[in-house]
């Protein structure tokens, strides 16, 4: 029991990054002009910084693919700090490529969204 609650609430806060990226986005479509490379959202984990704030590093390196500060703050989506140490961010395959080799990423993977194939939960586990 527990480790089915658990697990549908880590499905749940695992979609929060996809949601905030997809909201955003919508608010953003008209106004943004469509460029050759689409920029989708990724997960990137990096190494637990050592004397530096978590937000701090990440903004820092965005802003050495993005080239500004600014442009990495409008990229990035969310910051993880206690299950796992890295950031979401709206990024091109080029930034990705880009973002890999940096020191202290990990590792940069697309994001994804999983949906429950069944809003019975107790139906499907016999709790009723």
């Amino acid at each position: 029991m527990r480790i089915v609650l658990f697990g549908i609430v880590f499905l749940l806060i695992s979609s929060i990054p996809s949601l905030m990226a997809e909201e955003a986005s919508m608010s953003t479509a008209e106004s943004t002009p469509v460029s050759a490379e689409a920029a989708t959202v990724h997960v990137v984990y990096v190494d637990r910084p050592e004397g530096e704030e978590p937000e701090a590093f990440h903004i820092r390196t965005l802003s050495s693919v993005f080239g500004s500060e600014d442009a990495a703050r409008e990229a990035l989506i969310y910051h993880y700090k206690h299950s796992a140490s890295g950031f979401s961010a709206k990024l091109t395959p080029r930034q990705v490529t880009e973002l890999s080799q940096k020191p202290g990423v990990l590792q940069v993977v697309p994001s994804r969204t999983f949906q429950l194939h069944s809003g019975n939960v107790a139906a499907v586990h016999r709790l009723n």
